[in-house]
């Protein structure tokens, strides 16, 4: 795995900013991921590495939107009904024929338009009979054709470098003759928990003990953003053993992503073990909830260790996870785009930290939609996250929130 230089970031006393960690990010952290060319079928949520041009005019000839009648429109007659023969009869996939000066020509959606045609009738609209065509007056030059590069011209940008791939790019590359797209290597993330009182999902609790809902909360949204997780398991609060396994991770992973032990408790192991094996440069976020956030260096390798509560855990791998992915990966800033939705509650809060409180969505009496704050706001509570539709984000400077106010919203649904 590529390793980084240890002045990424710089380390501070002072909670940072969102802003700030992620600019540092975008600033200090090279790209990781290598190149592959894959086939377009194997694309899909991929980081496009290269730009993506046309191949050819889309669409690559004039043809026709509608079932009609292809014709000249200097043929037609001003302002009154027009009469040609029919001369011919084209079908989506048949060559274009012979031209159409002086008559019309049956011609069918997706077909090529005839040399010299450049405006077609709508069957409903005409009248057929005895091979001819009786056409009504007012049609516009050039309506119902479409010209070849109408929806993009050779040799220009279809898909930028950067963009993770989805299945309508995916199309437009199909449609400009691309059969395989150069992307970037998806990025392997070593994932840990820390902690002696966690338990493996479906094994007994021992007295002390809670099972580890971290780790499979963790490995399905990383999996969902297009990386490749291995799933290390649970670190032992004792330091030697966190450096070592730490050690080990960095010699074969894009990035180390830990959860829990990143705190100032006296069993907070994780920020000493990182600073055993490289440096730790970022501590604490000024956001709530998650404002231990431990970023750093293992061995050159990157390492982030969010907060030992779920709530925090995601909130932490939405903000500031995901950014680092986008820009370790080779893509695009990919920070979700916020709904607007007005509060139907108020709230109060600490200026100099942005929290993010988790809603429902309800309708109100003029049927307009409101975010109403969930009724348990722990950062331990995982029904909060289970029962609420999304986070609404209350900025740094705000230290109220009233009934009615614009809020800037982030739907679960859509977020992953």
């Amino acid at each position: 795995m590529a390793q980084l230089t240890d002045d990424c970031f710089a380390f501070g006393a002072r909670p940072m900013r969102i802003e700030e960690a992620l600019a540092l990010i975008a600033e200090r952290m090279p790209v990781l991921a290598g190149i592959e060319t894959v086939p377009l079928h194997e694309a899909d949520g991929r980081i496009a590495a290269e730009d993506v041009v046309a191949g050819h005019d889309l669409p690559p000839f004039a043809n026709s939107a509608v079932d009609g009648y292809a014709v000249r429109h200097a043929d037609l007659a001003e302002g009154a009904e027009t009469v040609l023969p029919v001369s011919g009869r084209l079908t989506a996939g048949a060559a274009a024929g012979e031209g159409v000066a002086g008559g019309a020509i049956r011609i069918f959606t997706g077909a090529p338009m005839p040399p010299g045609a450049d405006t077609v009738f709508m069957q409903e609209d005409v009248r057929a009979e005895r091979g001819t065509v009786a056409l009504p007056p007012g049609l516009t030059p050039g309506a119902n054709a479409r010209p070849a590069g109408e929806d993009l011209a050779r040799g220009a940008l279809a898909i930028p470098a950067g963009r993770r791939l989805r299945p309508q790019d995916l199309a437009l590359a199909a449609a400009t003759g691309h059969g395989s797209l150069a992307v970037r290597r998806r990025l392997r993330v070593a994932l840990f928990s820390t902690g002696d009182e966690l338990a493996e999902p479906g094994t007994p609790l021992r007295p002390g003990a809670i099972h580890d809902s971290n780790r499979v909360l963790l490995a399905a949204l990383l999996t969902r953003l297009g990386v490749v997780v291995e799933d290390l398991g649970i670190l032992r609060d004792e330091p030697a053993h966190l450096a070592g396994r730490l050690a080990e991770a960095a010699r074969s992973h894009d990035l180390i992503l830990t959860s829990g032990g990143v705190s100032t408790g006296e069993e907070d192991h994780v920020k000493g073990a990182v600073e055993a094996q490289g440096r730790l440069m970022l501590w604490r976020l000024a956001i709530k909830p998650g404002r231990p956030v431990a970023v750093g260096l293992v061995g050159g390798t990157p390492f982030v260790g969010l907060p030992g509560n779920p709530v925090a855990v995601y909130v932490t791998l939405l903000f500031v996870v995901r950014p680092l992915l986008a820009r370790l990966g080779g893509a695009s800033p990919d920070l979700p785009t916020p709904w607007p939705v007005r509060s139907d509650f108020a709230y109060r809060k600490k200026a100099g930290r942005r929290e993010f409180v988790r809603v429902i969505l309800v309708r109100g009496a003029d049927g307009l939609i409101a975010a109403r704050k969930f009724p348990r706001d722990g950062a331990g509570i995982l029904t909060s996250l289970t029962g609420s539709d999304g986070l609404v984000e209350l900025p740094d400077d705000v230290t109220e929130v009233s009934v009615g106010q614009a809020l800037a919203y982030y739907p679960h649904a859509l977020l992953w």
